[in-house]
């Protein structure tokens, strides 16, 4: 009895911990900003521009778009190095998850500042095409873009989609995959109809991961995409720390938690669903 009650006061404690934020957003919504001061009188301003508005919503549809890719191309680039890891000796294993591993001990705003090195104009990149004959002057769509925010995003959130995966493939008996050897069912076979299959709530999990983070990121964009690369997140910052509309932030960022909500309940859906068909 002691345990489930302490139980069920670390898990009101986290529930509270998760909806306080949420819960001011929703009263700060209803309020109206006088440059850095709010209005507590109840209106629907905020709401009824950020429906009326067509930049709010193309800006949020195209960072749906962008992190979407995000999130689809680490969790596929993700998947073998998952699979490679997964079969390698202990040996091996531990060197390789201290590799995958390693890029998250870094700094965030120090990997960002190594991308812009790498990929500004007069970058690494730039310098070796230039070198190469490849190109006749820097090109400069390498930064200060959305596909520059979507390569970053992408290398920077492959690691948080390996160990997910790599947690589903350990999970599966080594005996099925023996067995579906012994019935000489060939290497491609058994990936396709065993692993995939089984492994996939942690695929889901990945994708679901990397989609929530590139979503909520914003000092990507800001440091990487430059005028071009602006993204929703970037239009809720700019609401906070710029034009002082905390209103209207509020609102926007409860659009944003309203998507990362759709996206959480589909992975939790295909994850209930699809992990127990393949059981």
């Amino acid at each position: 009895m002691i345990r489930v009650f302490g139980g069920g006061i670390v898990w009101a404690g986290l529930g509270l911990c998760v909806a306080l934020p949420y819960l001011s957003l929703f009263a700060v919504s209803f309020a109206t900003s006088d440059g850095a001061t709010l209005d507590w009188t109840f209106t629907l301003a905020s709401y009824a521009r950020a429906l009326q508005d067509p930049v709010v919503w193309q800006v949020l549809a195209t960072t749906v778009a962008m992190c979407l890719a995000v999130a689809a191309i680490a969790t596929g680039l993700a998947l073998p190095v998952a699979v490679f890891i997964a079969h390698c000796d202990p040996g091996r294993r531990a060197l390789w998850l201290i590799l995958v591993a390693a890029p998250l001990l870094l700094s965030y705003v120090l990997k960002i500042y190594a991308f812009r090195a790498i990929l500004g104009g007069k970058g690494v990149l730039n310098a070796a095409l230039l070198g190469l004959g490849v190109i006749t002057s820097p090109l400069q769509w390498f930064v200060f873009s959305l596909p520059a925010v979507l390569l970053v995003q992408t290398v920077l959130f492959i690691p948080f989609a390996v160990f997910p995966i790599l947690i589903a493939l350990d999970r599966i008996p080594a005996s099925l995959r023996e067995a579906a050897s012994d019935l000489s069912a060939r290497p491609a076979r058994i990936f396709r109809s065993i692993i995939l299959p089984l492994a996939r709530p942690g695929i889901v999990s990945a994708f679901a991961f990397t989609f929530l983070m590139a979503l909520g990121d914003f000092l990507t964009p800001q440091m990487v995409g430059g005028p071009n690369g602006f993204t929703f997140s970037r239009m809720i910052y700019s609401q906070f720390g710029l034009a002082f509309n905390w209103p209207f932030g509020a609102v926007l960022g409860l659009m944003l938690a309203g998507v990362a909500g759709v996206i959480l309940a589909l992975a939790f859906w295909l994850g209930q669903v699809r992990g127990a068909r393949a059981r």
